[in-house]
């Protein structure tokens, strides 16, 4: 399987993500730069965290004119995995692949800490491994991270199951304390909590392996797209 992990000006977890695709799970991974339009051929795209641009507008609303952006649109239209993490979550809900919006924590204050979380669909490419209502442990690390969404979008997001993980002790003021949500298909997830930091017994918990591994599963159980 091959993991493609976009760049932008900014990123910062990027190497993170190479290291638990390629040490963790003994799979091909890759950079893909923002200005480049060629996925060469992923199985699974990821928008690691960071600050795009620097955030000096809006997080995420100048990375979505990167050229890349229409490469992923196209390959997430046709099936493809996508996964946005943190500052990558914030990306795709500019790029309209998912439904509302990041904006400043409540305290309007940057938040560093373990939290736990508890998973609210397990029938995704990217949760198959965890069980319904699992409460699992992984840090975020946002600024930005209150998800927003007007009561349609998230009566919307409960009737279809698009809802991924909420947060226990909701940190940063979310909506219905959200934490990470997918798009209508199952193929597109973004979630501020950090999953590549929470892989590794050594760096404090392991709870986010198992969202990896549930991506590596898929592609060859589920026949998720080559």
């Amino acid at each position: 399987m091959k993991f493609g992990i976009v760049r932008f000006p900014g990123s910062n977890c990027d190497e993170d993500a190479y290291k638990v695709v390629s040490n963790l799970l003994g799979e091909e991974a890759v950079y893909l730069w923002h200005e480049e339009t060629s996925l060469q051929k992923s199985d699974c795209i990821i928008l690691p965290g960071g600050f795009s641009y620097g955030d000096y507008l809006r997080a995420g609303a100048m990375a979505k004119l990167s050229p890349i952006v229409e490469s992923i649109k196209k390959f997430a239209a046709s099936g493809g995995l996508v996964l946005g993490i943190c500052n990558g979550f914030q990306v795709l809900t500019e790029i309209g692949l998912l439904p509302g919006a990041l904006t400043r924590n409540i305290h309007q204050q940057f938040i560093c800490a373990w939290q736990n979380l508890r998973v609210e669909n397990a029938k995704t490419p990217f949760t198959s491994l965890y069980k319904p209502d699992e409460e699992i442990r992984i840090p975020i690390a946002n600024g930005e991270g209150r998800y927003s969404i007007d009561p349609k979008g998230l009566k919307s997001l409960e009737q279809n199951n698009q809802i991924v993980f909420r947060y226990v002790n909701n940190p940063n003021g979310s909506v219905s304390d959200i934490a990470g949500i997918c798009n209508r298909e199952g193929n597109v997830l973004g979630l501020m909590p950090h999953p590549e930091r929470a892989s590794e017994a050594l760096l404090g918990g392991t709870d986010g392996l198992k969202l990896f591994k549930s991506i590596q599963k898929g592609r060859f159980l589920q026949g998720i797209r080559n």
